[in-house]
């Protein structure tokens, strides 16, 4: 791994001080029509953890959001896992093998997620362990991305949210961005330089900033340690993303998620914005018409190349709807609506 740091210092990776190996970007933030045109970005603010044995299915789909126990080879989903109250406290891709379900989650989350988890397993046959380890994650994404990755996979897979498994590694194709596929390629740090010449040729160079980025343009949130236990899955549209499937069963917080949806109870969604100003998740955001208490929270958020940051914001409806939103509080920077890849379907609620 640290070879690999070193590989992309070489190619004007900009590291992160404090040592953990993290790359936000390559010297710049890229704009999003930038990204549309295609990038290939290390991805490494992401966990991943291997649930392992002959119960690991059946142990995770009793505590996630998503079915787990019919989860194909070929398939990835998005699920959660809850509190009892019904608040995330983590977001996860999730996809299998024959021998292990994978949940791909923000690194600052795993050590804890991993932990409580495994107090949960008891008398399951099931493990957990750290399946990132000696692994490199990248991003690849935009117009070109397909034609960049064809040569090396030789074919791809076809719609979002599935994969394949190749001897170059695991390629999981996610939601699309700027009206393109998404891949993450999951490999040995070995595999990953030896393609980063070709790839970085014909893409654009970029950090985790912006598959952030890219990601909050696909409407996909992640929980992260700033917003953990602030969400029920439906206030940043995960339902509507098949993060949810509500014939599952139980599962931690699912009568409090279920009632969400079926009797009115929610109303707030998140939306896409764009901010003149520096801001993280956790950030407060205030209605103009109603100055006195927030009526949101920034989910995620990152550098879009023009001095400010693009953002899911969780809110309420009806501020969505007036759109004079601001940043910290009712006199803060505005927030500029944009449009949100998928219908905001509110339910009526």
């Amino acid at each position: 791994m640290n070879n690999w740091n070193e590989y992309l210092s070489s190619q004007g990776a900009q590291l992160a001080a404090d040592g953990s190996g993290h790359v936000p970007d390559f010297g710049h933030a890229l704009t999003a029509p930038e990204l549309a045109m295609g990038f290939v970005a290390p991805i490494t603010d992401q966990g991943l953890i291997a649930v392992s044995g002959d119960d690991a299915a059946s142990f995770l789909h009793n505590q996630l959001t998503n079915d787990v126990e019919h989860l194909g080879l070929a398939d990835v989903r998005l699920a959660g896992y809850c509190t009892p109250k019904g608040r995330l406290q983590a977001t996860f891709l999730m996809w299998r093998s024959g021998e292990s379900v994978f949940l791909q989650l923000a690194r600052e989350l795993q050590p804890a997620l991993q932990k409580r988890l495994s107090m949960f397993v008891l008398r399951a046959k099931a493990r957990l362990s750290d399946a990132g380890a000696g692994l490199v994650l990248l991003g690849i994404g935009g117009a070109a991305a397909d034609g960049a990755l064809l040569p090396l996979f030789g074919s791809l897979p076809a719609t979002p949210y599935s994969r394949i498994d190749h001897a170059l590694g695991t390629l999981v194709r996610v939601a699309d961005a700027f009206g393109a596929a998404r891949y993450q390629w999951l490999a040995t740090p070995e595999a990953a330089q030896a393609a980063w010449p070709a790839l970085s040729a014909a893409l654009r160079q970029a950090g985790s900033d912006a598959w952030r980025l890219a990601e909050i343009h696909a409407g996909v949130p992640q929980v992260t340690l700033r917003t953990q236990e602030q969400f029920v899955p439906q206030m940043v549209n995960f339902e509507l993303l098949g993060g949810v499937n509500f014939k599952k069963g139980c599962y931690p917080g699912q009568e409090i998620v279920a009632r969400s949806q079926y009797l009115g109870k929610l109303k707030r969604r998140t939306a896409l914005a764009t901010i003149n100003a520096p801001a993280q998740a956790g950030d407060e955001v205030f209605a103009v018409d109603d100055p006195d208490q927030p009526c949101g929270m920034i989910v995620n958020s990152a550098p879009n190349g023009a001095g400010g940051v693009d953002a899911l914001v969780e809110m309420k409806l009806a501020a969505i709807e007036q759109g004079d939103v601001r940043l910290g509080s009712a006199s803060g920077v505005p927030l500029r609506m944009l449009p949100m890849p998928y219908a905001l379907d509110a339910l009526d609620l």
